[in-house]
């Protein structure tokens, strides 16, 4: 699954690795990246394309069970049980529904590296 950091870089015409076909054809996104996305994107000549595009990619857990609610609620929990911070409760939720479908959180927010650290999150870092 791809956070919402990563699209502001791309957004932004940051340079990060080449991203190929195939692995564009693996990407994924849910709800709360398409809100952030969204709320943030831009008012350019391509914006609509954008947004065309990036709404046929795949949207896990849509809609979302209040299980992943509660899901997200008890990493936050957890996170504060054992001392660590996690400024956002959204990344929890995207944490959450990555871990529901045993799936990587491609990202550039220390929040999953430190969700990764008491959860079974995996997870890839955009340069």
């Amino acid at each position: 699954m791809v956070d919402t950091s990563v699209w502001i870089e791309l957004l932004n015409g940051r340079r990060g690795p080449r991203i190929t076909e195939e692995e564009l054809l693996n990407f994924a996104i849910c709800g709360p990246v398409v809100q952030e996305v969204i709320e943030g994107l831009r008012e350019h000549p391509w914006a609509g394309a954008f947004r065309e595009t990036f709404l046929a990619l795949p949207i896990l857990s849509d809609p979302l069970p209040i299980e992943t609610f509660l899901a997200a609620a008890e990493i936050y929990r957890q996170g504060r049980r054992k001392g660590y911070t996690i400024r956002s409760s959204t990344d929890c939720l995207i944490a959450a529904i990555a871990l529901d479908h045993e799936i990587p959180v491609w990202h550039k927010d220390r929040d999953f590296e430190t969700i990764a650290h008491f959860t079974g999150l995996q997870t890839r870092r955009y340069p």
